[in-house]
């Protein structure tokens, strides 16, 4: 699989990640219904078979069972692929997500991680939201003394704005950046990207098939029929009236994937490697069969008339 060195952290990374969220399981407030962690583990060593090396996961997806799953994958391997993971959103009463970028907090959490994940040391970790605004320097000043400590080897942040990574890199520079990104979420493009390039600043985008819309298989039908714990259920994305215009675009990935022979997920994956600021791009997997029609994304190249067709609004 073709690879791309991530920012100026020296890491090179496969251009499809193996993202994590989804095998975090239900039972918290951003869970995706029940998941069989046997399913889990047999998709990231077949996601690993094929060529991804890295894992991006973290400690709120199901309250470390994520990580857990993850550590179970990597018990054994050598080498191990590379392991990513976030902190600053623990677990609240309910198994409710807080929100906290308090070094004691954000101590507990990496040494949580750094357990569950049975590693020496995080390859990447990440300030998972920005928030609380007012202790994003503290929270960035921690990481940093994560990083001296050798409990983790590089450090990024997640979802920040470029104001906010500017404040970051008064305290220190900042090594990556994971931003929402697909043909549903562009915003990125407008400065945060450029921003970054110019920077040096690696990117791994997440949500590049938003959350399952853009794969080609999520139908009305299938929509109707998700769980109530599913966090999906909740987002305006997946009703009326955004649900169909969404579908439309969905027809538009399904006519280009139709002419190169691939999947439309893997269209909508490699829509977002096109752009020369993203490095790689997080994909989740919740069964071995899902992976291989997704990581042809890394090889695909998608022409002018292609991208004219799916961003044609």
């Amino acid at each position: 699989m073709k690879t791309a060195e991530l920012g100026r952290t020296g890491l090179e990374i496969s251009r499809v990640g193996f993202g994590a969220w989804a095998i975090g399981g239900a039972e918290y407030d951003w869970g995706w219904g029940r998941q069989d962690d046997e399913e889990s583990i047999a998709a990231i060593h077949h996601a690993l078979e094929l060529g991804v090396n890295w894992i991006d996961t973290a400690a709120q997806y199901g309250f470390g069972h994520s990580e857990q799953v993850v550590g179970r994958a990597l018990a054994g391997l050598d080498p191990r692929p590379l392991v990513f993971t976030k902190g600053g959103q623990p677990e609240g009463p309910g198994r409710t997500t807080l929100q906290s970028l308090k070094r004691e907090s954000l101590r507990r959490e990496v040494e949580g991680s750094l357990s569950r994940l049975g590693v020496d040391a995080i390859d990447l970790y990440q300030i998972h939201w920005p928030i609380p605004d007012e202790e994003i320097e503290e929270g960035w000043a921690a990481l940093v003394e994560f990083r001296d400590e050798g409990l983790v080897r590089h450090i990024g942040v997640s979802n920040f704005t470029v104001e906010q990574l500017r404040r970051a890199q008064a305290v220190a520079p900042v090594e990556t950046l994971q931003p929402q990104y697909s043909l549903l979420d562009r915003d990125a493009d407008e400065e945060i990207l450029p921003f970054c390039e110019r920077e040096g600043i690696g990117v791994i985008v997440y949500s590049p098939m938003a959350s399952g819309l853009l794969t080609g298989k999520m139908t009305r039908e299938r929509i109707e029929s998700l769980p109530d714990d599913d966090w999906r259920t909740r987002s305006e994305r997946f009703r009326e009236p955004e649900l169909s215009k969404n579908l439309e675009l969905v027809e538009r990935l399904k006519r280009v994937a139709e002419r190169h022979g691939v999947a439309p997920g893997a269209v909508a994956v490699a829509w977002t490697l096109r752009n020369p600021a993203v490095d790689g791009a997080i994909t989740g997997f919740r069964r071995p069969d899902q992976v291989d029609p997704i990581l042809a994304a890394a090889e695909l190249e998608l022409s002018d008339d292609d991208v004219a067709e799916l961003e044609d609004d």
